[in-house]
């Protein structure tokens, strides 16, 4: 590659995980996102691919993800996504930890604030 950047394409660096698996084999492989843009990702992993493999990509926020791998190199590869993502989903916090309606909510008690005491007389005013 020239010292000359060729790509138009705004990406920027970061470090997501994501499950990635080569269509006819059922395996799922975590791999590192080292870029996302909207049209693609560079991934790293010990998974084999080859320049030509159908893939589908599970990020973070977005869901399953088809696309191409463009290019492979030692443990690192890119995959041109079929069509475009917001990758700054991917980005943002996980959707699937937020807290629900407290009556519904599976989360304990113990990552809720406690209840006020009964008796508020024995407590210090700030």
């Amino acid at each position: 590659m020239t010292g000359v950047e060729t790509r138009s394409v705004t990406r920027d660096s970061l470090f997501l995980l994501a499950n990635v698996s080569v269509e006819q084999d059922s395996a799922q492989h975590r791999v590192r996102v080292r870029n996302l843009s909207d049209g693609g990702m560079m991934g790293e992993g010990t998974m084999k691919v080859s320049r030509g493999n159908r893939v589908d990509v599970e990020l973070r926020n977005i869901g399953t993800v088809k696309g191409t791998v463009a290019w492979v190199q030692d443990q690192r590869f890119g995959i041109a996504f079929d069509n475009e993502i917001d990758s700054q989903s991917a980005r943002a916090p996980s959707n699937h930890g937020a807290m629900q309606d407290t009556a519904s909510s599976s989360v304990s008690y113990a990552h809720r604030a406690p209840p006020p005491p009964k008796d508020s007389s024995n407590l210090r005013k700030i």
